[in-house]
C-alpha cells in the first residue's frame, strides 16, 4: 500500500512538473510574441496608437491576436518605404536632369550646339573661349568676354574704300556706312537702328 502511495506521489509530481514547465513555455511564448508584434509595429508606423493597439492585440487573443496583426499591418516598414521614396526620387532627378531639345522633345547633351533631329540651335560657342554658352547669355561666366549676336565677329568696314553702286542714291549709302562703323566700333549684340530720314 505504502509503494502504491509513493508510486501515485511520484506521478502526481511528475504531472505537476510537466504542467509548470508548459506554463512557463506558454508564457515565454506570449510575452515573446507581445514584444515581436509590438516591435513589428514600430519598425512599420510611428503612429503610437497602433502600436499600443497591436501590443494589446497579440496580449488579450494570442495566437488569434498574432494572426490578425498579420493580416492587417502595413506592407512595408518604415526603412523600405524610406528607401523607395529615395529611388523614385532619384529616378525622377534622372529624368529631369536630361535636357530635351526645346523645338522637337528629343533627348540632348549639353554640349550640343544644334539638334541633329530637327536642327533647332541649342547653344553659341563663347568668341573667346569656345565654351558652349546660352543662346541668351551676353557674357561668357568661363571669361567674362562679352559675346555678340552671331557667333563670328563682326567684320569692320573700311568705308574709304567703300563704293556706292549706282543704283543706290548717295544719302542711304552714308547711313548704311554710319550704320556698319557704328557696329563695328561697339560690337553691341543690340540690333541696327536707322538715324532720322532713313527711308529706303
Amino acid at each position: 500500500m505504502g509503494e502504491l502511495l509513493t508510486g501515485l506521489g511520484l506521478s502526481n509530481d511528475l504531472a505537476l512538473g510537466i504542467t509548470i514547465y508548459g506554463i512557463v513555455i506558454l508564457a515565454a511564448l506570449w510575452l515573446a510574441l507581445i514584444v515581436w508584434a509590438y516591435r513589428d509595429m514600430r519598425s512599420r508606423s510611428r503612429d503610437t496608437f497602433a502600436q499600443l493597439g497591436s501590443l494589446l492585440l497579440v496580449a488579450l487573443l494570442m495566437i488569434p491576436g498574432l494572426i490578425i496583426y498579420l493580416l492587417v499591418r502595413p506592407r512595408e516598414t518604415l526603412s523600405e518605404a524610406y528607401e523607395r521614396s529615395l529611388e523614385e526620387e532619384a529616378l525622377l532627378q534622372e529624368i529631369e536632369e536630361k535636357p530635351t531639345c526645346p523645338g522637337c522633345g528629343q533627348r540632348i547633351q549639353d554640349n550640343w550646339q544644334a539638334c541633329p533631329h530637327c536642327f533647332t540651335r541649342l547653344k553659341k560657342p563663347c568668341v573667346h573661349c569656345h565654351q558652349m554658352l546660352e543662346l541668351s547669355w551676353q557674357v561668357c561666366p568661363y571669361c567674362t568676354t562679352q559675346q555678340q549676336m552671331a557667333s563670328e565677329p563682326l567684320p569692320v568696314v573700311s568705308t574709304s574704300n567703300y563704293a556706292r553702286p549706282a543704283n543706290i542714291p548717295e544719302q542711304i549709302t552714308g547711313n548704311v556706312q554710319t550704320q556698319v562703323r557704328r557696329r563695328a566700333a561697339s560690337r553691341s549684340p543690340e540690333p541696327l537702328e536707322f538715324v532720322e530720314g532713313d527711308d529706303l
